[in-house]
């Protein structure tokens, strides 16, 4: 009584089986035995007339992995090994993209990670052509490809000049997914303040305030201007933006001065005896 060798029929019983494929294993010998099937998370057990064929139908062996044949009869064993290798082409992918919501032209600011699996849900440990590409909100597309080692790939990609939504998505073969990240106007980039004096007090108004790339800065970012006396006295006012701009009026002391910044920005001086 023997099992035949995997080893020596590349046709009828290769090294490796694709999982969810049919496959067979002849026996030698007489009468009858057990052949057990073991692997990492599946056991079959099929009853065999020695010297026939043991076929296994298309499915029924699914989970990828290294398994063992044990060809048990009623005094003796014989055993073979043999792997299961995902099922191809790739049926799903796992995507995971990093940040969710950042700022605008950052360099290799996103992480895009991919795991490849079959219909079945095993890794994918081939290597995998993966086609990442990000695009939307008006900005250049960005194209990258990187090859999967061990089921998995990765990317680094800048972020857009243009704030808005933009998708990232993953593609191998004809599977795609998708993740939708959030890009936020930069830091202010330029800070301008226009004053018009009436009567003791003085209007204060910011141009409409954008970022480097020129994306408007969101409503609610505070604009700080502050007025200097002659005398060195100093007062403070916090304003935040509003439909794009900041706007405050401050005591019109002759000779003072006026400063307006916001973050890191400082923006131009405003001389009190100067305003109109």
């Amino acid at each position: 009584m023997a099992l035949a060798a995997l080893a020596q029929s590349q046709v009828r019983v290769p090294r490796t089986v694709e999982a969810g494929s049919a496959f067979s294993i002849p026996t030698s010998g007489s009468g009858k035995a057990t052949l057990y099937i073991v692997g990492p998370s599946q056991v079959l057990r099929h009853d065999v007339q020695l010297g026939e064929t043991v076929n296994f139908t298309s499915g029924e062996l699914h989970s990828a992995g290294h398994y063992l044949a044990i060809l048990a009869g009623d005094s003796s064993a014989e055993t073979s090994e043999f792997e299961v290798v995902a099922a191809h082409p790739p049926a799903t992918l796992s995507f995971l993209a990093r940040p969710s919501r950042l700022a605008v032209d950052l360099p290799d600011a996103i992480s895009g990670v991919v795991y490849v699996f079959d219909i079945f849900g095993n890794l994918s440990l081939e290597p995998e052509q993966v086609t990442f590409q990000l695009s939307g909100n008006g900005g250049p597309v960005q194209t990258r490809s990187a090859t999967t080692r061990n089921g998995v790939a990765w990317v680094k990609m800048n972020s857009s000049p243009k704030a808005g939504a933009a998708k990232l998505e993953a593609r191998v073969g004809s599977v795609t997914e998708s993740r939708i990240l959030e890009q936020v106007p930069g830091e202010p980039c330029k800070l301008n303040v226009s004053a018009r004096r009436t009567g003791q007090r003085v209007q204060l108004e910011t141009a409409p305030i954008n970022d480097c790339r020129g994306n408007a800065v969101p409503d609610g970012t505070v604009v700080t201007f502050t007025e200097t006396s002659s005398d060195g006295t100093q007062a403070t006012v916090d304003v935040p933006l509003k439909r794009g701009v900041a706007k405050t009026d401050m005591p019109a002391y002759q000779g003072a001065t006026i400063s307006v910044a916001t973050g890191l920005v400082m923006g131009n001086v405003v001389q009190v005896g100067d305003a109109r």
